[in-house]
């Protein structure tokens, strides 16, 4: 793995820890598509650090859990907004 990719893996991996964000988010953040950033932290971040993975396993598993609830809001709001 080239070194620029494993710095921005290892990035990316800090700020979701820190933020509990989604890919989405930091996806927008760091310029890189959700795929990458899922490629990311499902292949090459267990190569880097294996402890780092799991935590960030967790937040992506409860990320999915909930994301069908955000999803239910974003779609109230929108709603709202336009009627």
């Amino acid at each position: 793995m080239k070194d620029e990719i494993g710095k921005r893996v290892l990035l990316e991996a800090e700020f979701i820890l820190s933020t509990k964000s989604t890919l989405r988010q930091t996806a927008a953040l760091f310029g890189v598509s959700k795929s990458t950033v899922h490629v990311d932290m499902s292949k090459r971040l267990i190569k880097l650090s294996e402890k780092k993975y799991k935590k960030i396993e967790k937040i992506l598993n409860l990320n999915f859990a909930e994301k069908h609830l955000r999803g239910g809001q974003a779609t109230k709001n929108k709603y709202l907004l336009n009627h």
